[in-house]
């Protein structure tokens, strides 16, 4: 963990330095970078392949969950923990997609207010043109709807 971060902070500091404060020798800390991968980092590279494999093909939307179950199938032995792990240190975040909500109801048998500024929103002073588009509203005890008449879908028992 110490070498780790000498590694990556020395750009911005002197190792000698870096290594006096974690207490541990600059010769060492040369030893270590030198030092082959272990086995151990190996594996998770040969992993992260095959995380970012399944992660494109899923559009980015796999989370670790259903990574690890993707990888299983795929005939690999591993574990939930170290998937997310490898998925977080190498910023595979899985993107939700929100499902479409239709919100309007264009068949109804309700009046319909005119279109008065016909798309026209400049005006001359302050004041002159105000424009909303309010049906409903939601509160504490659910959605509250703003016409004269509800629709049948909207309607309380």
């Amino acid at each position: 963990m110490g070498f780790a971060l000498i590694d990556a902070a020395k750009e911005d500091f002197p190792v000698q330095r870096l290594c006096k404060v974690l207490g541990v020798s600059p010769s060492s800390s040369f030893v270590w970078r030198s030092r082959p991968a272990s086995c151990h980092q190996r594996e998770d590279l040969a992993l992260l392949a095959h995380i970012r494999s399944a992660f494109a093909r899923s559009h980015g939307t796999y989370g670790s969950p259903r990574m690890t179950r993707e990888l299983r199938d795929d005939g690999l032995n591993v574990g939930r923990r170290r998937t997310a792990r490898l998925m977080r240190e190498n910023g595979l975040k899985a993107r939700q997609t929100r499902r479409f909500k239709c919100t309007t109801d264009s068949h109804h048998a309700c009046p319909v207010a005119p279109n008065l500024l016909e798309q026209n929103f400049s005006a001359e002073r302050p004041n002159q043109k105000w424009a909303a588009d309010l049906s409903y509203v939601w509160t504490r005890e659910g959605w509250l709807y703003l016409g004269q008449h509800p629709p049948p879908s909207v309607r309380q028992p």
